[in-house]
């Protein structure tokens, strides 16, 4: 079996990585919310992510019984993320997704799901720490937020989905 690095993200979850067989660095990201995200590094710099696959509950379930895993260990890495109901999370804002292009006072982002957005990080990685009430959540950004699980969900809904 590979050696498995364990590295806790307060606030966020917990950050496993391992090395496979054939040489490729794998990494999965257990958020606070449920969310997995299953990683791939590139093989000539690691620290670099190639792909990301953004697995639900119930993906991750489905995939771990696949591969033979139990619920134990899933249960497990739910206690250990458990911050007195604090969640952060990164969410990419989607082009076409309802609050695209808009302002976060215009969204009324903390209004309509009590999260704060601490930082945006446009698609070339600078950032917007603290932004005010006239900051754009711009397609393709990525909006740093913190709070309740339920009010994650509920943001990325409204970041990630096309309007409707």
């Amino acid at each position: 079996m590979a050696e498995v690095r364990e590295t806790k993200l307060p606030g966020v979850g917990v950050r496993f990585d391992f090395v496979t067989g054939s040489g490729t660095p794998i990494g999965v990201l257990v958020h606070r919310t449920g969310r997995r995200d299953v990683l791939v590094y590139s093989r000539s710099d690691p620290s670099s992510c190639q792909s990301t696959i953004e697995l639900d509950q119930q993906d991750a379930t489905t995939l771990a019984e696949l591969l033979g895993a139990t619920r134990i260990a899933e249960e497990l890495a739910a206690v250990q993320q458990d911050i007195a109901g604090l969640s952060i999370d990164w969410i990419q804002i989607e082009p076409k997704s309802e609050w695209a292009g808009r302002t976060l006072a215009d969204a009324a982002v903390h209004t309509t799901t009590s999260v704060s957005i601490v930082a945006l990080l446009d698609a070339e990685g600078a950032a917007i720490a603290a932004p005010g009430a006239d900051a754009v959540l711009a397609p393709g950004s990525t909006a740093v937020a913190v709070g309740t699980a339920e009010g994650l969900e509920e943001l990325a809904r409204r970041l990630r989905q096309p309007r409707t």
